[in-house]
Order: C-alpha cells, then structure tokens, then sequence
C-alpha cells in the first residue's frame, strides 16, 4: 500500500529570541504560516523491518540524519511497528534555507504513517512527538498560522493571514541555524513586535501585517552572507510590500497584494538568484 501527502514550507512573520535555556535551546516567540510551496512524501509499506530514504536531492541525507527517517523510526519504537517503509522524497523546498523543509518533511511523515498504519494518534499527539524531532515539527503537523513558545513546540492557533503573494528568493548557500544562534548576541539585540504581528492577524489587517514583521536572527545572517542582504535590498527596490528574512536565513521573502507588481519582482530576482519562487500562503 503507497500514501502521498504533502510537506509545505513555513515562513515566519516574527521571529524573537527572549533567553537561552537551562537545557541549551533558546526560548523563542515565533509566528510562521505555511506556504504553497511544498515537497512531496510517498509512503510505501515495506515487509521487511527497516526504513528506506530515497530522494533524488544530492543534499537530502538517506540516513538517521534525515528527519522524516527519525520520524518513522520514532513511530515504529513508540507504537512497536514491526514492518517499514520505504519514504521517498519529492525535494521542491530548497534544503537549508528557513523555510523548515526538513521539519515540514518529518511532520508529513508522521501523519502519513498514522494513517498507513492505522495507529489513530490524534494532530496533538503526533505534534507531541513531532516536539522531540525537532523545534519546528511540532507546528509543521498543524500547519496554518500559529504562534510558537517555548522552544517551537507550544502551538497558539492564529487566523489566517489576508490574501496575498509570496516571492522567495533563496542564494545559492546553505546557513546552519546553529553558526547563527551562536553568533546571536541576546545583550544586544532589538526584538520585534510579535503581539504586533499576532494583532494585525486578528484584524486581518494587511499593511499592519507588512509594518510589524521582523526577524531577530536577520542581522546576525546578514552580517555573515551579504548576499543575502543583497537580495533583501534588489526585493525591497523591486517594489515588495514588506521583506524579510525566514528563519535563520538564507531565504528571503517579499509580501506582494497585487498580481501586476508580481511579475516584476519575479523577474528582476531571477537575475539575481536561480532559485525563486511565486506562490500564495496556505493559512489554514
């Protein structure tokens, strides 16, 4: 028996980083929203006990290394699975990039595994599950809009963010969140207006949305690849709404209403980077 299921990609509206924790990770504020961008899962039952990784993507590993691997095999040890699977991943999210492909992929492994092995776990405890995998997976198996406490992993459900465009532009580099947390200076930073972006959300406000995103971690990635800040400056001279960093970077994404400006943003950042993107956010 095969099962496909989807894996989008987040962005984030806001981005804080309040303290680091007695356990080692940072205690954040977060509001992401999925994307119409999104890999592709293909679940397939396997007699023998073992868990394949297949993908065409050079960057993915095949290994424990692999998110949606450590998926399966949490599941498996949790719920005493016995058969395996064979995962093959569809790579459309470019890999270490912000935008939580990994997360997004692991999340999607849970559910699709859920219904393939008939398990019956509810969305709150494959998030639960999603929580010891990784920060971001949690909310990648709700999927929508939210807010994230703690360490990613506590889910406050938002309304869906008005219609518009999302252009993503992503340079040809790969940035481990880890060099950014460390180069993090939490003495020295500015937060930004989370309760702003959770406000403006609530009132479906749009240009409230535009005035109020911000990325702690931005100034760090930008110091470090200036060719990142390239592109935040050639989006923001093409005319995007609001632009903005996700994640730890390196991608950058511009916030668009109108389909007319779309395509000149669109065009001029191909010049820039190989990889961009035009799509909708999901939401809900």
């Amino acid at each position: 028996m095969r099962l496909l299921v989807k894996a989008p990609a987040k962005i984030n509206l806001s981005l804080d980083v309040l303290h680091k924790r007695p356990d080692g990770y940072h205690e954040v504020e977060m509001v992401m929203t999925t994307i119409d961008l999104a890999d592709r899962i293909e679940l397939t039952n396997l007699s023998e006990d073992r868990i394949n990784i297949l993908s065409h993507n050079r960057f993915v590993p095949d290994d424990g290394r692999n998110l949606a691997y450590q998926a399966a095999q949490l599941l498996k040890e949790r719920m005493d699975i016995k058969k395996g699977v064979s995962i093959s991943i569809d790579k459309v999210i470019p890999v270490a990039a912000g935008l939580a492909g990994g997360s997004s992929d692991a999340a999607a492994t849970l559910k699709g595994l859920n219904r393939l092995w008939d398990l019956g776990l509810s969305l709150d405890e494959l998030a639960e599950l999603g929580s010891e995998i990784g920060s971001d997976v949690s909310f990648c198996v709700y999927g929508g809009t939210a807010l994230a406490t703690g360490r990613g992993e506590k889910i406050q459900h938002l309304p869906t963010p008005p219609n518009c465009w999302v252009i993503l532009a992503k340079p040809t580099i790969g940035v481990s969140t880890a060099d950014i947390y460390k180069n993090l200076d939490l003495n020295n930073i500015t937060h930004p207006n989370t309760r702003g972006v959770v406000s403006a959300l609530e009132n479906r406000n749009y240009n409230e949305i535009c005035s109020n995103l911000g990325n702690v971690l931005e100034s760090v990635t930008l110091d470090m690849y200036p060719e990142v800040s390239q592109i935040k400056d050639q989006m923001q001279r093409f005319g995007a709404d609001a632009v903005l960093m996700s994640g730890s970077g390196p991608t950058v994404y511009g916030l668009v209403q109108y389909e007319s400006r779309l395509h000149r943003i669109y065009n001029g950042l191909r010049g820039f980077c190989d990889q961009v993107f035009a799509v909708r956010m999901l939401g809900d």
